[in-house]
């Protein structure tokens, strides 16, 4: 989770200002709050998340306790392939998270046959991502979704209309899913160089080489 805080900084002459912060991980919000208040002049210190929810410090602290032994923190990349020849669609995902206080990778691939076009087959990939995240155990966290496919993430945040009847029907499951695991999705367009690894494992599923490995990183 990423915050931004807000607090009224109260001078040696008793002269008041409303202050915000850059964007920080949780951890490090509840430390620079923690600093600030030792200066013995801050009052209405408030913490604020993507969703723009208002937070103050006992609520956050019970959470990050909470979250803990949960997979958090994700981001989440997706790349669907195709092949015109035979309709079959190369999946491709990779997850990063934090549990335990440590950081890993899950990377995942799978093929899905009779899709008509490749942007079938970028949703057919949100979908798998969407299967492999709630196998990991992600629920009421908000989800950074990153992608190539523009089209996709600039439909599913209702920035772009969709009018084809066969990605409404994923569409629509996407979201109905989206809301049973209570995600609250971030969506982040990328390049195609910056999808590389979602990009390869489609490209391995389709080529019959199949990938399901979790490995831990130094960082996320």
């Amino acid at each position: 989770m990423k915050l931004w805080i807000e607090w009224k900084y109260k001078s040696s002459k008793n002269k008041e200002i409303m202050l915000t912060s850059e964007v920080v991980s949780l951890e490090e919000a509840l430390l620079l709050a923690e600093d600030f208040e030792r200066t013995g002049r801050v009052k209405d210190l408030f913490f604020y998340d993507e969703q723009n929810t208002k937070w103050i410090k006992k609520e956050l602290m019970k959470y990050l306790k909470e979250i803990e032994t949960e997979p958090h923190d994700v981001i989440a990349y997706f790349d669907g392939g195709y092949d015109k020849g035979s309709k079959k669609a190369g999946l491709g995902i990779a997850i990063y998270y934090t549990k335990n206080k440590l950081n890993y990778r899950n990377r995942m691939n799978e093929t899905l046959d009779e899709l008509e076009n490749n942007n079938e087959a970028e949703y057919a990939a949100f979908w798998f991502l969407l299967q492999c995240l709630e196998e990991l155990g992600v629920h009421h966290l908000p989800v950074i979704f990153r992608g190539d496919s523009h089209v996709v993430l600039n439909q599913l945040s209702g920035d772009w209309p969709c009018f084809e009847e066969n990605l409404n029907r994923w569409l629509d499951r996407i979201e109905i899913k989206m809301k049973d695991l209570g995600i609250k999705p971030v969506y982040e367009p990328i390049s195609r160089k910056q999808n590389s690894e979602a990009d390869k494992l489609a490209t391995q599923a389709l080529q019959g080489v199949f990938v399901s490995s979790t490995f831990e990183t130094k960082d996320n």
